[in-house]
């Protein structure tokens, strides 16, 4: 990929490249324009671009990078995932980037403690502490997308977490790294001697700032009752009053400090009990007093959360699916509550219901307050509170961002607050404001929609501020940052809320820590007045695909290029570029604009998947996979020709592939593998990476002809329509495997073992759902093909009568999505489950096994009965974390072999012991088994070696 010229760094940062060079690979040292961009862009609606993005993979690197900064006095950020809302993660200097190396996690103690990484993903931590009936006590919305590092050094909170469960209540022990470089752990007696007799004028200057807070009573107080409040605006100054030994108020400090003091190498969490019975109930109620009135009533109740939704909230989501009809019928200034209550056992849970009904009972509600246990409804009601914010980003003006806001009264005047609060907005211009919040901590979300390009919009949003700022911190004594972070969004207002003793206190806390101010600098402390309304991001129109995106980086986590070049969302940011770009017409930079283009041309479109898990986690529903397809689309027009001809003849085409098989097979036996891999990789270098890369676990050819199937006429049987999808009507089984079958062979077996009479499709060698068009950008071919399955399919099933069996998960979505609504179209794991295991006999197989569930069972909602069937048909399942789609993409395995190697990186760690790997999609099957050491096969193999024919009282099918 290009890269910009070393010289056109300013001389420090080309200083400091020259000094790193030695000790880091080159494509771990980032400065080219498309990346500095990329990596530089977090969740907030600010922008600044990095000098020097530079990838570190553990301590000794992170050290490094920081004294030779501080060697030529360049500031740096620390980058996790960029999940956070207020600027806290972005720099126009060096951004110091977590690589995969900080992924680290231990359970301590039976689960009563967890020892984290700050690389590892929230939920990971909590799927890690699930078995012992545990959790960790930060809950952000954020918690599938965010890391470990954020959530300590923001201090970040969430809906049931309030303020006893917080990472500053709940850290044990702290491992940071200082601006000097010097590692504090202090969960090891040694290194905390150590620190104390290296760093004791630094702990002594803590002591020596708690005692005279705590000599202050004043000031003592104030903090005292800020922290009874959630707040994470400033320094959290409670750890002066809480703590007088210097560790442990470092220890404390750190916690919220936004990577302005010093970096969070790991931190062990106290866990907190992941209470197993849940209920919930959606509270409406007349007006917003009587809303408030009913919180403070509960404020004395066991519930687990208590979640505010005022009318504009829920007007806003109230005509999305799955939407209760008694959100529309609601009266104007209604207000609703969502009461969650939890217990560890089914009487403790009904006791806690019943002192919640008592608490409310006096209280008027629009409807009978009723609780549900069932697991639909429970997850509708949390699926209104969480839809909140996106529904505002989904239907904003395009160029447009979303700003939320958090703040916190106290509880007692929260009624008033909000009034206040909603005022503001009415005389500020802000009437399609929503308010929102955990409502137990006083703590309010508001979000509304905002431009920064017309003339007065920044001016109209600074007055608004203005007055919020004055409104929560002064007059109410509430916090203007109550879990989001400080960042460079409230850096202005710190002094106003806290008073001038506190910020003063917090500037030499900085001192102590950070003399030089290089660690983040203007974050969280700033002199700059205006420093809120710099740097303001550009949303400029791109694609209507994507213009909803609002850059909050939930989908990173699951997007398999995410370690390689780009994540979605970073993809968007950069067509948004090129959009700004090109619009500057005469007076834009050249240079820029086609570096920028050139580069994306791999970086953007080869390297994506297009899968499209990046929509189940984007809180507005976007598919970047469909602007990949779409760009795609428009360099591929001079080949829609050749698209046409081979799907003309696709019988033909399919032959011809496994021909190729044949002939690779072939080689692989004459020249052993080793050389045919050393010749393959040569070819390819030869082509410029045009040729495809053979793959050692390239399977050999299908039989076909196992597709001569001639039906049973003895008796009358159920009947199901079978279609082989062209990749396994191409790909038989692997070389050297066991399992000797393809899976044609296996789906046959199995269908006859439970006494299903098949039939096949009157041209199934012919047929094509038309996806591997489709990845191409080839839409009129993928259409053509779309359309000649459908009639096809719906005359062997006799116009849906009966189901249709597709072997290939991701070939079975497309057709899902394109095809005949009366069809019921089915891949290997709703059909094995659905139909297939009551109609057999199992005896699980004494094997571990590993599972893969692709990216098409995700987005089907299949991963719990992928997960059912496995166990149902082994001893132990292993289901690999953190891999989510493999990347083999169909054909990348062998045109972008990176990705699929990059997507894949750690599996072979996670499955040693397993005997084999299980999925439902031939081709992904080829890049696990490259990256796995093991061979995966059909889930359908699987369940013809555990299951035998059910010979009576058999279940017929559905």
């Amino acid at each position: 990929m290009q890269t910009t010229a070393v010289e056109t760094l300013a001389p420090a940062y080309r200083e400091l490249l020259e000094a790193l060079r030695p000790h880091f690979p080159e494509a771990r040292l980032i400065h080219d324009p498309l990346r500095t961009l990329a990596y530089g862009t977090d969740a907030s609606f600010y922008r600044l671009i990095p000098q020097l993005v530079v990838r570190v993979e553990d301590e000794p690197e992170l050290q490094r990078v920081l004294g030779e900064c501080r060697a030529r006095r360049l500031p740096v950020t620390f980058r996790a995932a960029g999940t956070s809302l207020s600027g806290q993660a972005i720099t126009d200097s060096v951004l110091i980037q977590l690589g995969r190396g900080w992924q680290g996690a231990e359970v301590l103690e039976q689960g009563a403690a967890i020892r984290l990484e700050p690389g590892v993903i929230g939920a990971r931590a909590n799927r890690l502490l699930a078995p012992y009936g545990r959790k960790i006590g930060p809950d952000p919305a954020s918690i599938n997308s965010c890391m470990i590092g954020g959530i300590a050094a923001n201090n970040a909170s969430g809906m049931c977490c309030g303020t006893a469960q917080n990472s500053y209540r709940t850290v044990r022990d702290i491992r940071v790294i200082l601006a000097d470089g010097s590692l504090l752990d202090t969960a090891d007696a040694a290194s905390v001697a150590a620190f104390r007799e290296s760093h004791g004028e630094l702990l002594a200057g803590l002591e020596g700032l708690a005692a005279e807070t705590r000599a202050n009573g004043e000031l003592a107080d104030k903090i005292r009752h800020k922290y009874r409040l959630k707040n994470t605006t400033g320094y959290a100054l409670n750890s002066l009053v809480d703590h007088a030994d210097g560790i442990e108020i470092l220890k404390h400090l750190m916690i919220g400090s936004e990577g302005t003091l010093g970096f969070i190498a790991a931190i062990t969490y106290r866990s907190v009990v992941d209470e197993a019975h849940k209920a919930a109930a959606l509270a409406f109620f007349p007006d917003m007093a009587t809303t408030c009135r009913a919180t403070i009533a509960l404020k004395r109740t066991p519930v687990a959360a208590v979640e505010l939704m005022d009318h504009a909230a829920l007007r806003s989501v109230q005509d999305r699916p799955g939407m209760p009809e008694s959100l529309r019928g609601l009266p104007e200034g209604a207000a609703a509550l969502l009461i969650d209550v939890r217990g560890d056992t089914e009487a403790e849970l009904q006791a806690r219901r019943a002192e919640v009904q008592a608490a409310l009972e006096g209280i008027r509600t629009l409807e009978p307050l009723t609780f549900t246990r069932d697991a639909d409804t429970y997850a509708g009601y949390w699926k209104i509170r969480k839809g909140l914010f996106p529904a505002v980003g989904a239907v904003r003006e395009t160029g447009t961002t979303v700003v939320i806001e958090d703040v916190a009264f106290p509880i007692e005047r929260l009624d008033e607050g909000v009034a206040a609060l909603t005022d503001a907005f009415r005389r500020h211009g802000y009437g399609d404001t929503i308010l929102f919040g955990h409502a137990l901590e006083g703590n309010l979300h508001f979000v509304f929609p905002q431009g920064f390009e017309k003339p007065g919009e920044v001016e109209r949003y600074q007055a608004l501020m203005d007055e919020v700022a004055r409104l929560v911190g002064v007059e109410y004594g509430g916090s203007l940052k109550a879990e989001h972070g400080t960042g460079r969004n409230m850096a202005p207002y710190v002094e106003l809320e806290w008073g001038g003793d506190a910020y003063a206190l917090m500037w030499e806390i900085k001192a102590l820590f950070d003399p030089d101010n290089l660690l983040n600098p203007e974050v969280i402390l700033s002199r700059n007045a205006e420093l809120h309304l710099q740097n303001l991001k550009p949303l400029p129109a791109a694609d209507a695909l994507v213009d909803k995106c609002i850059e909050c980086g939930f989908c990173e986590s699951v997007c398999p290029s995410r370690h390689l070049t780009l994540t979605p969302r970073q993809r968007i940011v950069i067509r948004r570029e090129l959009a700004r770009l090109e619009a500057q017409g005469g007076e834009r930079d050249e240079a820029r604009l086609e570096a920028l283009r050139r580069a994306y041309q791999y970086d953007g479109v080869d390297t994506c998947a297009a899968d499209g898990l990046c929509a189940t986690q984007c809180p507005v529903g976007i598919n970047t996979g469909d602007l990949v397809r779409a760009l795609r689309h428009e360099e591929g027009q001079g080949q829609a020709r050749l698209a046409r001809r081979i799907g003309h003849h696709f019988s033909g085409t399919t032959r011809v592939a496994r021909g190729l098989l044949n002939l690779a097979g072939g080689g692989r036996a004459i020249l052993g593998e080793a050389a045919m891999a050393a010749f393959s990789r040569a070819a390819r270098r030869a082509s410029g990476d045009r040729l495809p890369l053979w793959l050692p676990s390239l399977p050999k050819a299908a039989p076909i002809r196992v597709l001569e199937v001639t039906a049973d006429k003895k008796a009358e049987r159920d009947k199901v329509v079978y279609l082989p999808s062209c990749a396994t009507r191409v790909f038989g089984a692997t070389h050297g495997d066991e399992e000797s079958r393809s899976v044609m062979e296996i789906t046959l077996a199995l269908l006859e073992k439970a006494g299903f009479e098949v039939i096949l499709p009157a041209i199934a060698g012919h047929l094509c759902c038309g996806m591997a068009f489709q990845s191409k950008g080839q839409f009129d071919e993928a259409a053509h093909k779309a359309r000649e399955l459908n009639r096809e399919l719906l005359a062997a099933s006799q116009n849906g009568r009966y189901p249709v069996l597709c072997d290939t998960s991701p070939c079975t979505l497309r057709m899902q999505e394109s095809l005949d609504e009366r069809l019921e179209l089915l891949e290997p794991v709703a059909f094995a489950h659905d139909y297939l295991l009551p109609r057999l006999d199992i005896v699980p197989v004494g094997e571990r096994v590993a599972l893969h569930v692709t990216c098409s069972s995700t987005r089907m909602g299949l991963a719990d009965k992928f997960a059912a069937l496995a166990r149902a048909c082994a001893t132990e399942v292993v289901v690999p974390e953190g891999i989510s789609c493999c990347g083999f993409a169909g054909d990348k395995g062998f045109t972008v072999p990176e990705l699929n190697a990059s997507a894949l990186s750690g599996l072979a760690e996670q499955v040693e012991g397993c005997g084999a790997g299980y999925s439902n999609s031939r081709t992904c099957e080829i890049g696990l088994s490259q990256h796995s050491g093991i061979p995966y096969r059909s889930i359908l193999s699987l369940l013809d070696r555990a299951s035998r024919p059910r010979l009576k009282g058999g279940a017929e099918a559905g």
